[in-house]
């Protein structure tokens, strides 16, 4: 099947308005389909190039690792959820916080911006993908059959992450997440590659004060409507 027939659900937003929920919701929903995490790949990449002794500012020698590295996304739920590089489970090292720092050190950079989109483009496969990040619609897969911008306001979002750090033992304030919430979007939507922003097209959703329930019942609504399902 040529690429371009292959439906895309490209789901957007910033961080902690639950994108991970919507589209491990849609990979059941959708048998067979495909899923990406574009922000885990290059959490993935910085990692391996961490663990392979390349510095992180030689962006074309840490480029050059996107394309060899086998990378998949499996489970249905934030605790089964597995992610596996080379057949190696690296789920738990992908997620720390440690790894989110070191993804910030490569992510602006345009040769690895440029290697990443191959590698993404490279999930397109049948019978379908769902495709989780900040520019899937804008920039990595423009033609996708449902574009889905998610947003939620930073208080709520902050009150989310406090909630997650809790539940792993780690401690925190609301007020520091929220400011760092508020920092992280201003950085995103003013950047000059890719910036955070719905497509033209897309659907809004807004999660502020809705349930888990709420939010997939507005999903499946769209799914239905644009012959998905």
């Amino acid at each position: 099947m040529p690429e371009t027939t292959i439906p895309v659900i490209a789901v957007d937003g910033p961080s902690g308005v639950g994108k991970g929920l919507v589209t491990r919701w849609l990979a059941q929903r959708l048998p067979g389909w495909h899923r990406l995490d574009s922000g885990a790949l290059y959490r993935i990449l910085a990692l391996s190039a961490h663990r392979r002794g390349v510095d992180l500012h030689e962006a074309r020698a840490v480029a050059g690792l996107a394309p060899r590295l086998d990378i998949r996304f499996e489970g249905a739920s934030e605790d089964d959820e597995r992610i596996l590089v080379d057949g190696e489970n690296w789920t738990h090292d992908v997620r720390r916080e440690s790894t989110g720092a070191l993804a910030s050190k490569i992510a602006a950079a345009p040769e690895v911006r440029a290697a990443l989109l191959q590698r993404q483009h490279d999930f397109r496969q049948a019978p379908g993908l769902i495709a989780d990040g900040r520019d899937m619609g804008t920039v990595v897969f423009p033609d996708a059959a449902l574009k889905i911008f998610m947003d939620a306001s930073p208080e709520e979002r902050a009150q989310r992450r406090l909630k997650q750090l809790s539940a792993k033992g780690i401690q925190a304030t609301l007020a520091p997440l929220c400011e760092e919430i508020r920092a992280r979007d201003e950085r995103d939507r003013n950047r000059p590659i890719a910036p955070l922003k719905p497509a033209e097209h897309a659907e809004v959703v807004d999660t502020t004060g809705l349930s888990p329930e709420a939010v997939i019942a507005r999903v499946e609504e769209l799914v239905q409507r644009y012959g998905l399902s």
